[in-house]
């Protein structure tokens, strides 16, 4: 664009800054002052402090998530909206809220370590991944992290893992206390199902606890529908014009299909007979359209049932993620991918201390992501760790960085200029290492803490 010298044009980006280094944003921020100098106008679609910093008008909606959402909490410049009261956004940018520093960090007592690392851009160094606590990969864009834990890390470790027996490559060696990690999980932001009727309650499980719930009301029984009549997955009380889709798909010879509203069930998804059936006044429809915050305090009223207990105990998880505001029945294919990511780290928290002890991958979970969602995400981390497993993440978020029991740093550039191991250690040590992009944007996030005895 810069190149093509227009003027009076009107750019509209969506959170340009995704994948970018804090380094790599003050780059981003130079080329859209460029841009803006040439008369042209950009909108931006933003999460990132620096970029909110640097804009001359700010318009922040809110003021939650969701059905609580969808409103103009504040429009103006940076500095009149760090006065605001009833801006979550201004509360986190004056340190009002802020995602704490903690107090403790965790202790080196098993890792994994990798020798002679040496792929694409990585020079053939070893580092240890610890276990059992919050390890942060970072570097500038290019560095090699995805290279390094998604190329390297996760595919070796796989098979050690199944193969529970050593494994070698030209490119390096897996070794260490593997007898820690009973499995692995890379929790990318990929859909959470390939297929349209996926949705949040069906990933976690809780569907079945509803489906079981319905089919034992007086009604049901005197029909004797089963669990499978209140699917939409199966034939039999899924409505049968459009297989329980809600819609209906025309095909288009020259333009792309069209879906319409199913005519026979309004879109509801299920035969009117199923839809009689109720628990307290909810028919299965109702119930799918309840966002995930109004279904617990819903099914949190009727605590002697076991399958209202159950469901709760399911959908607590994706509240706890901060995905309260997601209806039910929330076909799959409509999520973010930061949301998809999300999902599956409920689904993780669902089945809790019944998971053999797993090292759980992450790569930029804060893609998308608002300062509140942050600390969310940060606390259910936490939370997998204490049930006994460990968390790597890839990531260039200084939040996440700071509340990092350890962090390895990679660079110090990009491409030809990284793919050295410039760091490894805590925040604290990183944010003193002269040689590292990364401490330098992290020391002022950072305040004195005390190591765990």
């Amino acid at each position: 664009s810069l190149g093509s010298s227009l003027i009076g044009s009107m750019y509209i980006l969506d959170e340009p800054s995704i994948g970018l280094h804090s380094h790599d944003t003050q780059k981003l921020i130079g080329v859209l002052r460029s841009l803006q100098a040439e008369g042209n106008t950009l909108i931006v679609v933003e999460h990132d402090e620096e970029i909110m910093e640097a804009a001359d008008q700010l318009v922040d909606l809110g003021p939650m998530a969701g059905r609580n959402g969808g409103e103009i909490v504040f429009q103006g410049n940076h500095a009149e909206l760090l006065s605001q009261n009833e801006s979550l956004t201004a509360k986190y940018l004056t340190g009002r809220l802020s995602i704490p520093v903690p107090q403790n960090r965790r202790k080196v007592r098993n890792k994994i370590l990798m020798h002679k690392v040496e792929k694409n851009n990585l020079r053939g160094f070893d580092v240890i991944f610890p276990l059992n606590m919050l390890c942060v990969v970072t570097g500038v864009s290019g560095s090699g992290k995805t290279t390094l834990v998604k190329d390297l890390l996760y595919p070796r470790l796989k098979r050690r893992i199944e193969q529970r027996e050593g494994h070698q490559a030209s490119d390096g060696v897996v070794s260490g206390d593997l007898s820690q990690v009973a499995q692995i999980e890379y929790v990318n932001q990929n859909p959470i199902g390939k297929s349209s009727r996926s949705n949040p309650v069906t990933y976690v499980k809780a569907f079945d606890n509803m489906r079981s719930l319905l089919s034992s009301q007086p009604l049901a029984q005197q029909r004797r529908y089963k669990a499978s009549h209140f699917s939409f997955n199966v034939s039999g009380g899924r409505c049968d014009n459009c297989e329980g889709e809600g819609d209906v798909k025309v095909e288009m010879q020259f333009m792309a299909d069209i879906f319409l509203k199913c005519e026979l069930c309004s879109g509801k998804r299920y035969k009117d007979e199923v839809l009689e059936v109720l628990f307290d006044e909810k028919s299965i429809y109702d119930i799918l359209e309840m966002t995930i915050d109004e279904a617990l305090e819903f099914f949190g009223s009727h605590r002697n049932n076991n399958e209202c207990t159950r469901i709760v105990q399911k959908l607590q998880p994706l509240q706890d993620v901060g995905l309260g505001y997601l209806k039910l029945g929330q076909s799959s294919n409509t999520l973010s991918g930061g949301e998809a990511q999300r999902i599956k780290l409920a689904s993780f928290l669902v089945k809790g201390q019944n998971e053999a002890p797993t090292l759980f991958i992450f790569d930029e979970p804060t893609t998308g992501l608002h300062f509140h969602d942050i600390h969310k995400l940060l606390i259910a981390m936490n939370a997998l760790i204490e049930l006994g497993h460990s968390v790597i993440v890839i990531e260039h978020n200084m939040d996440v960085i700071k509340c990092a029991d350890w962090v390895i740093d990679l660079g110090p550039g990009g491409g030809v200029n990284g793919g050295n191991l410039v760091f490894s250690g805590t925040p604290e040590e990183l944010a003193r290492c002269e040689e590292s992009l990364t401490g330098k944007y992290l020391g002022p996030k950072l305040n004195p803490v005390t190591a765990e005895s």
